[in-house]
């Protein structure tokens, strides 16, 4: 008989969303004060940015009332800069001579708010964007220099190693800015379009590489134009099409769409790559002269209002644009595209959901606007761009007058409507012992239905089509451990929908592990492995063992370990068990090519924090530890249960007294030679009675001596094989360890 122990819930792709900053607090204006010490740093910071080096000036900084010395500061972006300006957008580097950091962040960008009349587009937009995909937190902050307020900025966090550990759980694979050297208004600037050969290097005039090769790059390239039918062996397309229904929903097109910039792609660790928003400062039809050249002469207002998402498919006239054109020639990707669009409209636009935000908004920044004297546009263009257009130099759009009219463009939109309609879903344990389990779900006026599923985040999903039954019920069965992520897509020949509506950046868990607090404990760390233990690979690399405290095994799967509060999801366990009572040593050596049990990030020896959490975001356990010593490890006494102290290290092992000796050390003592070949000699200061213990790194007693009324004590240690020990002098209320090195070659 099937039992029904599902707990669905829906989760985002990457846990640590929900965690806002306060530093990027939407609701919040920060402040921000810089001080330069020369008088004509203004002059100082056009000089840099027309020589183009990248250079910074030198200042100090004070974020929300907390100081920071010696920051590198230049002006930030392209178009938006002007020696002929006053109010320039700033890239602010805080640990550029000191390592410093204000809530983790070590980069701070400031946008102007060029070309934004209403102040707000940057933060909406990266706001909904959330939603959907990985993207910058955003806000607003008044930008004070030496002591003058300079103006309402947009505070955007910077794509660097924060985000890309937060969203991806690394930050050392191939990531590219893409942006050429020099827009060209007429050709194809950051397309991925293969028209410049077969060396890699041709390509380096569109695209500034920030880490990995142009090779890799170019491979994307090469998979994206000539086999474009499996493209999802290098292209993370789902969150492609998610990121091109955003930028047409919100007539983006300063952005891929329009003149083939300002995004990011990032390599995975799966090998995938995920492209990435950035610079939403003209979303909201801000930006509307794209492609200028004979072939496509830009839009109006009133065609922004209807903008074809599909332009790159059905109108072979305009730029190529591969990773449209190429994606939509498929038929599925093409419905998921406009399912995505569905939804960013169901959610936002259709009932004018967005209109709470912006007045939101505009009610926070209000004072601020008013009160900066270097805005680009009036107070009334402020309060009037909402909902009217405003002319300067160009039109821009009002924002709802803008989006109310999209969203009835799209209501009879073809493909937007006509979808299956899905229902009753439900995922049956059949067989607890094999993972065995019967996903079923009703759905009318499809034609296909297919399972989603992976089952770890790491991993890029798979796909398994559901079967019919003949009654529009359809089923597959699947075989797991502990835990699944999931999420359903069906079409027919009008439409797709997916449920949940935003995946897959959201999808349902299914999670049997019920670990509880004290179940699972981090018993025992090695953060400097110099010489106790070697992995598989011959390597001493750090290592955390974790110990399950209960009688009966516990399956890992949906467990993870992480050194970074920010990121819970950091590494997650493969399909292992650890048996009851049982360990198992996680290597902490970014090695994941060499085993399974090979995390993604290192310890610091210097100190940090190692949690263990649950799928939900829960925490089964953690440790914070301050600076350690070479081959001594920090362990819970008694095992599994004490308060974590320094130990001789003991992997996969009790950390009972009777075979593990506590480190701590309040004796100073002599001992010599070190390395000692045949004799080691001990001498202490006083006549108090001392006992002596010579200790392999597994804390087994290998000498044993007294000093009773004397000062000096010899061991033999000629039968002892060379290697490292721990020499241990005690009394009643003393003690004293050394590290001893046996070598009987002199």
């Amino acid at each position: 008989m099937k039992n029904i122990l599902l707990i669905i819930i829906i989760s985002s792709c990457f846990l640590s969303n929900s965690k806002a900053q306060d530093f990027y607090d939407v609701n919040t204006i920060q402040e921000i004060k810089i001080t330069f010490t020369q008088s004509n740093w203004d002059q100082l910071l056009d000089d840099l940015y027309v020589e183009g080096k990248g250079d910074r000036l030198l200042a100090n900084i004070e974020i929300n009332g907390t100081k920071i010395d010696s920051v590198g500061i230049r002006y930030k972006g392209f178009s938006t800069v002007s020696t002929e300006r006053e109010k320039n957008p700033f890239n602010i580097k805080l640990d550029y001579e000191n390592n410093e950091d204000y809530q983790g962040y070590r980069k701070i960008k400031l946008s102007n708010v060029f070309q934004d009349p209403s102040f707000v587009r940057e933060v909406l937009s990266y706001e909904i964007a959330r939603n959907y995909m990985p993207a910058a937190k955003s806000n607003f902050a008044k930008l004070y220099i030496n002591d003058v307020y300079w103006g309402l900025y947009t505070n955007v966090e910077s794509i660097e190693s924060e985000f890309l550990e937060e969203h991806f759980g690394s930050s050392d694979n191939a990531l590219y800015k893409c942006n050429p050297d020099e827009l060209d208004l007429d050709g194809e600037n950051s397309n991925l379009a293969l028209s410049h050969g077969e060396d890699p290097d041709n390509y380096k005039p569109y695209y500034d590489k920030i880490n990995g090769s142009w090779w890799e790059l170019y491979l994307l390239m090469k998979k994206l134009n000539d086999n474009p039918e499996d493209i999802e062996e290098i292209l993370n397309v789902d969150r492609t099409l998610w990121m091109h229904a955003f930028n047409y929903v919100l007539v983006n097109f300063d952005s891929y769409i329009g003149y083939a910039q300002n995004y990011y792609l990032y390599r995975t660790t799966n090998g995938l790559f995920q492209p990435i928003l950035w610079d939403l400062n003209q979303s909201f039809g801000s930006f509307r002269i794209t492609d200028a050249s004979e072939n496509f002469s830009g839009f109006s207002i009133n065609a922004a209002k209807t903008i074809d998402p599909l332009t790159h498919l059905n109108n072979v006239s305009v730029q190529p644009r591969p990773l449209l054109r190429n994606l939509f020639e498929n038929a599925t990707y093409k419905k998921m595209y406009l399912a995505h669009i569905r939804t960013i409209l169901d959610e936002h636009f259709n009932e004018g959901e967005y209109k709470q935000r912006l007045n939101e908004y505009v009610a926070l920044i209000d004072q601020a606007v008013q009160d900066d004297q270097n805005k680009f546009y009036s107070y009334d263009d402020f309060k009037n761009n909402i909902n009217n257009t405003v002319t300067d130099l160009v039109e821009y759009p009002g924002i709802t007058e803008l989006m109310d009219a999209r969203a009835n463009y799209f209501r009879t939109y073809q493909g937007i409507n006509g979808f299956p309609q899905l229902s009753n879903l439900e995922a049956l344990r059949d067989n607890a012992s094999t993972g065995e389990h019967t996903f079923s779900i009703d759905a009318i006026n499809a034609t296909s239905v297919v399972l989603n599923y992976r089952t770890s985040k790491d991993l890029p999903f798979e796909s398994i089509n559901m079967v019919d039954d003949g009654s529009g019920k359809y089923s597959t069965i699947l075989a797991f451990g502990n835990s699944i992520q999931y999420y359903i897509y069906s079409e027919n020949e009008t439409a797709g929908v997916f449920l949940p509506a935003r995946a897959a950046h959201e999808f349902y868990n299914i999670n049997y592990n019920n670990i509880e607090v004290g179940d699972l404990v981090i018993n025992e760390l090695l953060a400097s492995n110099d010489i106790t233990n070697a992995d598989e690979n011959g390597d001493f690399d750090d290592w955390i063992e974790i110990y399950n405290t209960t009688n009966q095994d516990i399956s890992l799967s949906g467990i993870f370990l992480t050194d970074d509060p920010k990121n819970l999801d950091k590494w997650a366990f493969p399909e292992v068990s650890i048996p009851a009572q049982g360990y198992k040593l996680i290597w902490a050596d970014e090695d994941g090519d060499q085993g399974e049990l090979h995390a993604n990030f290192k310890l610091s020896g210097g100190g940090e924090q190692v949690l263990l959490t649950n799928q939900d975001g829960s925490i089964i356990d953690e440790v914070e530890y301050g600076e350690q010593t070479t081959d001594v490890a920090y362990g819970r006494l008694p095992n599994g249960t004490g308060p974590f102290q320094t130990l001789s290290p003991t992997p996969k092992r009790n950390n009972d007294p009777t075979n593990v000796r506590s480190l701590n050390s309040n004796l100073n003592f002599k001992s010599f030679p070190n390395p000692v070949h045949a004799t080691l000699n001990v001498e202490l200061n006083n006549s108090d009675d001392y006992s002596l213990e010579l200790l392999n790194l597994n804390g087994q007693i290998l000498r044993q001596g007294v000093i009773k009324n004397k000062k000096a004590f010899s061991f033999n240690t000629s039968d002892i094989t060379n290697g490292f020990y721990y020499l241990k002098v005690s009394s009643s209320s003393k003690q004293g360890v050394k590290k001893i090195i046996i070598n009987h070659e002199k």
